[in-house]
Formats: C-alpha cells, structure tokens, sequence
C-alpha cells in the first residue's frame, strides 16, 4: 500500500504543472471576447486545440487545462491574422474549439456600445496559472 501511494504522488503532481505551453509575442496580441460579441467582426475561420487533459489515472487540473487551450488557441490564431478568438463550446478530453475573428478596432468597450480605439480600449491579457 505504501509503495503505492509513493508511486502515485509523482503522478497527482504531475497532473497539475503545465507541459511548457507558453503564450508566444504574436499570440498576445490576440485578445479572448469571453462575451461572444463578435457580431461585427469578419470570421477568419475553426481552430480546435488539444492538450493532455490527463496523466495516467490522473486528471490534470481543469483551469491548467483550459488556460492551455487558450494560449495555444491564440497563438494559432496568430498564424490566422486574427485579433480574437472566442471559445464556441467547452473542453472536452482536452480538445476545445474556438472561433478566430478580424475585429480591428471595431470591438466593443466592456460597459458600452462605442467602438473601442486604440487610445481608449486597455489590451486585455490573459496569462496562463503555474502550478508545476
């Protein structure tokens, strides 16, 4: 029993780190619209990425395996020329898909219905959680 559980800490630890998924410059600059209001952007295309949503009998952390997905839908959004992504469901076994959109400056400010500028609109940055 004991050998067991030594066996299976590694493992539980494991579950929680992230596997090196970092936000590359082109992708920070690919803003998420957790909103959805994408109404007036020009639909660039379906991205659907995958990570390892578990190790072994293990389940990996559920908000590290969405921040990954995120990351690494921004930086493949990048390779798009999009400037925003949204999620079009929730993660299943570690695949999620997401939307990747040309909004320009056409978004929408977060408590109004102004087109946002480049002097008025604060970027929107998303960092992925280390736990590993």
């Amino acid at each position: 029993m004991r050998k067991t559980l030594l066996l299976l800490i590694p493992v539980a630890l494991l579950g929680a780190c992230s596997w090196g998924i970092k936000l590359d410059d082109a992708g920070k600059a690919v803003h998420t619209a957790w909103n959805g209001d994408v109404a007036t952007c020009h639909d660039l295309g379906k991205i659907t990425v995958s990570v390892m949503d578990r190790v072994g009998p293990v389940d990996r952390n559920n908000i590290t395996v969405r921040d990954e997905l995120e990351v690494m839908a921004r930086n493949e959004a990048a390779t798009m020329h999009a400037d925003t992504i949204k999620p079009l469901g929730e993660p299943v076994d570690g695949s999620q898909a997401w939307g990747a959109y040309q909004c320009g400056n056409k978004l929408k400010t977060p408590g109004g219905s102004a087109p946002a500028t480049a002097a008025s609109a604060a970027p929107t940055q998303t960092f992925p959680i280390h736990n590993g």
